[in-house]
């Protein structure tokens, strides 16, 4: 598979990773926003981003600060810094 095909492959294959990660599941963003991940988008500019229900727009995923754990999970919500 040539080095580019290769590469988009990669990239879709851990956009799919992330929006099966994340829809939803509770957040709570940096701002204080809270609520539950309706989608996930491949942002050329910005890369991934969520919309979450309740609220109007989309945010970085690097604004997450704590995350639902997976059912089944034991460990609690994720911290993300």
């Amino acid at each position: 598979m040539p080095s580019v095909k290769l590469r988009a492959s990669t990239i879709l294959g851990a956009f799919e990773a992330a929006q099966s990660e994340l829809v939803g599941r509770a957040v709570v963003l940096t701002d204080g926003k809270a609520g539950t991940v309706e989608n996930v988008w491949l942002d050329e500019l910005h890369g991934l981003r969520i919309s979450i229900t309740g609220h109007d727009g989309k945010w970085p995923i690097s604004t997450i600060k704590f995350a639902q754990a997976a059912e089944g999970s034991p460990s609690p919500p994720n911290r993300r810094d």
